[in-house]
């Protein structure tokens, strides 16, 4: 090796020494930045609950539920911590991994696919509404990534949404979450909606299905958001979004679907009417969109964890005719619901 060579070496070296400096600096930037995110959060719940309310005011007019910020900021939620961190009614049900893996157990014996989709918290994707150490380009759900590869090692198709959502958090057809509401908005159903049929896919039993051509029409709608209500602001105005309507009534729950829709509030919000805003705009409703055939709905107002899978056990049918259980919940029933009993459904 030649002197010039030997000098161009060194000067790589450096080179690759410094763009290694830089990156474990900027990883360690993101990781404190993070760090203090999940400290304010703690903060605002801990004055959320002095002042009994279960709203924090962000900026821009942007509401968030205290619960879900609680979540947030506890850390590890499944294991030997579980107990420390859950608001489970029994302590025996707080570690949301067993009843996870008993489900999918029971389902595989039945021979029926479980698609986990669990719905980022708005604060994860809109972090710097709430806070000044928000940081949108990183994400700020270290332990929801850790509880996903640990399911995905168990063989539990997860859907993440967060990517997707962080990728489309303003657009033209605006945001993915309200700003009022604890819900997604009807762009957020949409995009879950689309994603979920892609992971469903199209194997042969759902092109067996005749399939329709539905219509869609896109309106502007005022809604009384359940944050906006519970902070009685009347000088705050009332949230307007714009919602895609699916003609033809094809979101309508059907029973002998190969499709479950299994879950919380976030499958009936713009679907069930009244307090869910609207009808024919929600999850239920786009997924029938995409599939070309409605869906079977057991969704609960409420803890999607238990309560949801009680509503199949009290089916007794055992799941007959059933091809894709879609479990589509909010994280913070991983500690804020009333806890993951292991329910028998398929005898």
């Amino acid at each position: 090796m030649t002197l010039r060579n030997l000098s161009l070496l060194k000067i790589g070296n450096l080179r690759a020494v410094l763009c290694l400096l830089l990156l474990v600096g900027f990883l360690g930037s993101s990781i404190a930045e993070t760090d203090l995110f999940i400290q304010s959060l703690a903060e605002k719940v801990t004055q959320a609950a002095a002042e009994k309310t279960t709203v924090v005011s962000g900026k821009q007019g942007w509401l968030f539920f205290a619960p879900e910020l609680r979540h947030l900021s506890v850390g590890r939620f499944w294991g030997d911590a579980a107990k420390r961190v859950s608001r489970a009614s029994s302590p025996e049900f707080a570690d949301p991994l067993p009843a996870i893996l008993d489900f999918k157990a029971q389902l595989d014996k039945a021979g029926i696919e479980l698609i986990f989709v669990p719905i980022p918290a708005k604060a994860t994707i809109y972090p710097e509404m709430i806070s000044e150490h928000g940081n949108s380009t990183v994400r700020n759900d270290t332990y929801h990534q850790k509880f996903y590869d640990i399911l995905r090692e168990q063989g539990v198709n997860v859907l993440d949404l967060t990517p997707l959502f962080l990728k489309n958090r303003f657009t033209d057809t605006g945001p993915v979450y309200c700003k009022q509401d604890t819900h997604w908005s009807g762009q957020g159903c949409v995009l879950a909606a689309k994603a979920i049929a892609k992971a469903i896919g199209a194997p042969p039993w759902v092109k067996a299905i005749p399939k329709r051509n539905i219509e869609t029409e896109t309106r502007r709608a005022e809604i009384a958001g359940d944050l906006w209500r519970e902070l009685g602001d009347q000088n705050l105005q009332k949230e307007q979004l714009g919602l895609t309507y699916i003609k033809e009534g094809v979101g309508t729950s059907w029973r002998a679907s190969p499709v479950v829709l299994l879950g919380d509030s976030h499958s009936l919000v713009f679907h069930a009417g009244p307090d869910m805003h609207a009808q024919g705009a929600g999850l239920p409703d786009h997924l029938a969109h995409q599939l070309g055939f409605p869906v079977d709905v057991v969704a609960v107002r409420g803890s999607g964890a238990t309560p949801s899978r009680l509503n199949l056990y009290r089916r007794r049918d055992n799941m007959k005719g059933k091809r894709v259980v879609v479990w589509c919940l909010s994280v913070r029933e991983f500690t804020e619901g009333q806890g993951w009993r292991l329910v028998p459904i398929i005898r």
